[in-house]
């Protein structure tokens, strides 16, 4: 007789924590069950019994990414308690505070690239937007909040890329001025 015997515990996370090591060094592009089951250390048919497809697998693994880097967001903002603390807190993150891990901002990119022919991914990634801009609105208007969260993404993506990153002073006078222009427009001086 055959018992089924049950899987290791933890074998989906590692799985799932494989993808994106996977993804980091090669591309979303260049994921197989393979490769994932060699570097979670896995046998190939266990990925295949947890995911039915790599569609899901990396939907699972973006969710788990967009969610962590989502808490560490909204911790920032969370801890500030004034308009200033609101201010600082938005210039550490586009500074460079917002990510967990070296391998966040590739994967992020990765996120994007994959989710523009992906529809389950996007509603990851507009799930991790819709909870930025809410973390924002703690501090920020709607329309400030939005403006603030594509400077993240903006900066983030610069900053990646440029051999001369943006610092955190020059950043904060871009944030400042914004902020700035919002209290203007808002007090009717525009």
């Amino acid at each position: 007789m055959i018992q089924d015997t049950p899987a290791p515990t933890g074998r989906r996370d590692r799985i799932l924590t494989a993808a994106l090591d996977v993804v980091a060094e090669e591309g979303a592009i260049r994921v197989t069950y393979r490769r994932i089951a060699a570097a979670a250390g896995v046998p190939l048919g266990s990925v295949t019994y947890y995911f039915d497809d790599l569609n899901q697998l990396l939907t699972e693994a973006f969710t788990r990414l967009a969610e962590t880097v989502s808490a560490h967001y909204r911790a920032q903002l969370e801890a500030a308690r004034t308009p200033e603390e609101a201010r600082d807190a938005v210039v550490d993150i586009m500074s460079g505070t917002l990510w967990t891990s070296e391998r966040d901002p590739l994967l992020t990119f990765e996120l994007y690239a994959f989710a523009a022919r992906t529809p389950e991914l996007r509603t990851v990634l507009n799930s991790w937007m819709r909870a930025s801009r809410d973390a924002l609105a703690r501090h920020f208007d709607p329309l400030t909040a939005r403006a603030l969260d594509a400077l993240v993404e903006g900066f983030t993506l610069h900053n990646f890329f440029d051999h001369t990153p943006l610092g955190r002073d020059d950043i904060a006078s871009v944030v400042q001025a914004l902020l700035e222009r919002d209290r203007g427009i808002s007090d009717g001086k525009k």
